[in-house]
């Protein structure tokens, strides 16, 4: 039976004025071992719940079966993930785009990573994680006619990240909900003016510049209150010397951006602060930009 081992990485999204279209593949893996089987769906390494034709990586494989007008087959899933579930990472794009993907490459059909961007955005609803998922880098994402459209944005290797990744969640929906239905033409402008110098300044690697532009008035200030010890943990990323702070996606990871060179430094002055500090676990990662997207692993 044929076998494949696909790698897709977690990512990041908004990144402060960003809103539902600025993304970025962070090197943070989940792994996926799937094998053709004569029939049914057998799933190992994820919660029980999942073990079945629901699971996100089978409902796209299906969906990708359908788009290549190919019956559907048996599956045998492994799934080793180090993106955790429910924290602003992309944990669903992750499963999405590694299902579509693998079928695409099961089956010999040589589609190109923009049908499977296709197929993972019909069901996520939203290309922001799906695109620098499968494309990697950092991506700005929009839907027209119906289909997602995807502009790679060059990012600097200076640019270095830190995720805060505490032990709770907060779900998609949950974070969506205490957004407001309307905003002012003020605040629409102010996002609008930082998202334009902030890819100027991933591009350049100005790091003080992505600190001012990092700001934004859209999403984050509704969802600070998610977020336990947001201003404590903002302020000992600033003291650490983080160049600039935003919630990663829906939350409820944190994520600064620092300079590459000092990511580890930085990092481990974080993770020492918090454990002195925060009642909450924090799991702290430091993380680089993914320049490949999905990929077949060895």
């Amino acid at each position: 039976m044929k076998r494949i081992h696909v790698r897709v990485p977690a990512t990041t999204s908004n990144l402060g004025p960003g809103f539902d279209c600025l993304g970025c593949a962070l090197s943070l893996y989940a792994d996926f071992t799937c094998e053709l089987t004569d029939e049914g769906v057998e799933i190992t390494g994820c919660d029980p719940c999942y073990q079945n034709e629901d699971n996100l990586f089978v409902v796209a494989y299906r969906r990708m079966e359908d788009r290549l007008g190919i019956p559907h087959s048996g599956l045998k899933l492994h799934i080793d993930t180090n993106v955790p579930v429910s924290r602003g990472l992309g944990s669903s794009a992750t499963l999405l785009v590694a299902g579509a993907y693998a079928c695409n490459e099961l089956n010999g059909e040589g589609l190109d990573k923009q049908a499977v961007v296709e197929v993972a955005t019909g069901i996520e609803g939203h290309p922001d994680n799906v695109a620098s998922c499968c494309f990697g880098g950092m991506n700005t994402s929009m839907i027209k006619y119906g289909l997602p459209i995807t502009a790679q944005v060059p990012v600097s290797g200076v640019i270095g990240f830190i995720a805060l990744i505490p032990d709770y969640e907060v779900s998609t929906r949950e974070a969506r909900a205490v957004l407001p239905d309307s905003y002012s033409r003020a605040d629409a402008v102010f996002n609008l003016s930082r998202l334009g110098v902030l890819l100027r300044a991933f591009e350049t690697g100005d790091l003080m510049l992505i600190g001012q532009a990092m700001d934004d008035r859209i999403h984050q200030s509704f969802r600070r209150p998610l977020i336990h010890d947001y201003d404590m943990v903002h302020r000992i990323c600033r003291d650490a010397g983080a160049s600039a702070f935003c919630i990663s996606g829906s939350g409820s990871t944190c994520l600064a951006v620092v300079d590459v060179y000092r990511k580890d430094l930085i990092a481990a002055q974080i993770r020492e602060a918090l454990s002195a500090s925060s009642s909450e676990h924090w799991r702290i990662e430091a993380l680089t930009v993914d320049r490949i997207g999905a990929r077949v692993a060895p």
